[in-house]
């Protein structure tokens, strides 16, 4: 400031930080309080006239910030953790993906699952095995018990990772401190998911809405031998516990000039893995990781819903994956540099600089090529420089002591210059530029980038033996016009294609479905089937599941519980309900039948009307551990206009499936009175009739829930 009180331009002047208001980026040069005139907008701003200053400002900023963390880097110097540095591509995958784990064969199909990301975009180097969210809270499993109860239980998820192993992929299982309604496991959640994760081999632990995760962790997995990666989402991470969260997974920016990620900024091998799962266009995000020299949460199986990579988006991922795994060296250099020099406006690059080698990751943030002269470097005699993106040797323009670099970006694209000092010898590098050369030839813009939903098919349903009089235990139903009106409960989503079901009347997947329909005569159970109406059907065919884990589980000695003959039969999957419909000469109702069954005519939101009333469902159970249904018949208020009872409330009640390339889901109908506290991420309640439950299907095993039974329906003559 001069002698009159005005801001001097200065371009060495320190910009001002205050270090408690960074958030997950640092402020980008240009934008700083030091210079209020240019934050006008950002298409305005200088960079190359403002880093010098910015540099400055943001390492006093570090090395006071580091000075008041008491900061120690032994976490990130432990050679059998260092391979989260390296851990450029991770994905959360479901556990319900049908390329993982094949329900017809009942296998675990790590190859099929790795095979297709591989040939998609160059495969991953860690997976997070999701087996919680959105079934968790249907029953009063918590999120370890839900992994014990997966396909050959722990040995059968110790032998899948082993898997994941033999092909180099690391694995993580996930935490969330919010499952405090389900059943209390007896241990602190750091052991319980340790002590799991050491059980099963796994090799991290993901934090689900942790911005870190507490020091414990560290110490239950080093008490045990088992040194883990901890990996919490959200960020900023609070601050000291930098020194033990290896990774975190977050957001990019967006913004125009690329943001520099505060934790590498702070910590540079401290790597994010990029989230954006309900990107369509994820060109932001791949910017956003090759300026920082960040790594990608590659996440297209979002809670069942399938957001595909587009052909581009692999593409770019495969070639930005294959030169940060061969560089990956450089990419932790402490002294990397974002904002190298750069000559063109609307192109960005960062410098990370070793002892014989350089790299240089660029971006070109226009909305149109970008041919030409991009960078000024730092020059000295036998250097030699190349175009790793597109796999060539450049010659560049010497100016005493610079070197311009011209490299051809595309619209929107990227580039990468490598320079080595003479006489050092870069393992394979002949080899890998062939293969970037070989890569290159076809243009990012090539690729289509067009989005589109997939599939989905509804699992046949086979029509019974017509009958003319409604069947013992059952209740004639009406033909007549129907307005069928029914909305996914999803927890995410929002209305987007692809969200909850596709109807055989329908193009897409989407959350709201209205059909006017024609309904034919049918005949449906009075009541929910029940433990002793089961126990007959197990008697008259000797019933035992291939997959019996979990099969009638409240059940004792093979029979219902004394005073349990007439409460709804649970804890029995589709297949085991298809199975006893078949027995009895029927079949699960369509869910249009369901609903029609429950709500005539008239759309009365509950089967009894359209205000809610308490005495006609069970009384809710908000505890920890699951409480027995209710009996049939206890609560005749709730009847529907047809005379069919306990449809809400109770047990959620099987309906259709639907299934496409990766997901198997069923809806299911009617609500529990089973409802956990703590969190609104349980499976979600649906008692109104214009709402239902998508429940994805994995295995039996799995599949069968506590709160969870079926009636059946016959066709009318």
């Amino acid at each position: 400031m001069d002698s009159s009180g005005k801001v001097s331009p200065n371009r060495h002047m320190q910009p001002y930080v205050q270090p408690h208001t960074l958030g997950v980026h640092l402020p980008t040069p240009g934008t700083m309080p030091a210079w209020p005139f240019q934050n006008i907008g950002q298409w305005m701003v200088d960079v190359n006239a403002s880093v010098e200053a910015w540099r400055h400002g943001m390492r006093v900023w570090r090395t006071e910030h580091l000075i008041r963390m008491g900061y120690d880097d032994a976490q990130y110097r432990r050679k059998e953790l260092l391979w989260s540095q390296r851990n450029y591509v991770h994905v959360q995958m479901m556990v319900e993906d049908r390329y993982f784990y094949d329900p017809d064969s009942g296998r675990y199909t790590v190859d099929r699952y790795l095979d297709d990301l591989e040939k998609r975009y160059g495969g991953v180097d860690s997976v997070l095995i999701w087996y919680v969210y959105p079934n968790v809270g249907i029953d009063d499993r918590n999120h370890t018990d839900l992994a014990r109860d997966l396909p050959g239980g722990l040995e059968g998820l110790k032998r899948a990772i082993a898997d994941f192993h033999d092909r180099g992929v690391r694995v993580f299982l996930p935490t969330m401190p919010w499952d405090n309604g389900t059943r209390d496991s007896g241990l602190p959640d750091w052991r319980a998911i340790v002590e799991l994760a050491a059980e099963v081999g796994a090799d991290g632990i993901n934090g689900d809405t942790y911005s870190a995760l507490p020091r414990s962790f560290l110490e239950a997995s080093d008490a045990i031998g088992h040194p883990l990666v901890l990996q919490p989402e959200s960020w900023p991470i609070a601050d000291d516990a930098l020194m033990w969260n290896h990774q975190t997974w977050g957001k990019a920016s967006t913004s125009f000039v690329p943001a520099v990620s505060k934790l590498k900024w702070l910590e540079s091998r401290h790597l994010g893995n990029i989230e954006n799962r309900w990107a369509r266009d994820r060109t932001d995000d791949f910017h956003y990781i090759f300026f920082n020299g960040h790594g990608y949460n590659a996440w297209e199986n979002v809670w069942g819903i399938w957001n595909q990579f587009t052909p581009r988006a692999g593409e770019t991922l495969r070639r930005i994956s294959a030169i940060f795994r061969k560089f990956s060296s450089l990419l932790v250099s402490p002294d990397w540099k974002p904002y190298a020099t750069t000559l063109q406006q609307g192109v960005f690059a960062t410098e990370f600089p070793g002892e014989q080698s350089t790299l240089w990751t660029i971006v070109n943030r226009n909305e149109y090529d970008m041919p030409g002269d991009q960078l000024v470097v730092s020059h000295r005699e036998g250097l030699r420089y190349y175009d790793v993106w597109n796999g060539v040797e450049l010659h560049p323009r010497i100016e005493q002591d610079k070197a311009v670099l011209a490299v051809d970006l595309e619209t929107r694209g990227f580039g990468a210059v490598l320079a080595v000092a003479e006489g050092a010898g870069i393992s394979g590098l002949s080899e890998f530029l062939e293969k970037m050369h070989e890569m290159s030839k076809e243009p990012l813009q090539s690729f289509s980038n067009t989005w589109r939903a997939i599939e989905q098919a509804l699992v046949p349903n086979a029509p019974t033996k017509p009958a003319t009089e409604p069947p013992t235990g059952m209740v004639a139903i009406p033909a007549g016009a129907f307005d069928f009106r029914v909305g996914g409960i999803e927890i995410e989503g929002f209305l987007w294609r692809g969200v909850d079901v596709q109807y055989p009347w329908e193009d897409s997947a989407r959350r709201s479905h209205q059909r006017h329909m024609q309904m034919q005569a049918f005949h449906m159970d009075r009541y929910p089937v029940t433990n002793a109406r089961f126990l007959e059907f197990m008697e008259a065919t000797a019933y035992r599941p291939a997959d019996d884990h979990n099969f009638l589980r409240d059940w004792l000695d093979g029979r219902p519980r004394d005073g349990w003959e007439n409460k709804p039969v649970t804890w029995v999957s589709i297949e085991d309900a298809r199975a006893y419909a078949r027995w009895a000469g029927k079949r699960l109702p369509r869910e249009w039948e369901w609903q029609y069954a429950a709500q005539g005519t008239d759309g009365r939101l509950f089967p009894w009307g359209d205000d809610w009333n308490a005495d006609a469902v069970p009384v809710p159970n908000t505890g920890r551990d699951l409480e027995p249904p209710a009996d049939v018949g206890a609560h005749p208020e709730g009847a529907s206009p047809f005379g069919v009872m306990d449809l809400v409330g109770n047990v959620w009640q099987w309906t259709d499936e639907y299934v496409d390339e990766h997901t198997r889901a069923a809806v299911l109908r009617g609500g529990s009175s089973y409802r956990p506290q703590s969190s609104h991420w349980y499976f979600p309640q649906a008692y109104r009739l214009d709402q239902h439950g998508k429940f994805l299907l994995m295995a039996p095993c799995k599949d069968r829930a506590g709160m969870l039974g079926f009636r059946c329906v016959v066709d009318a003559a």
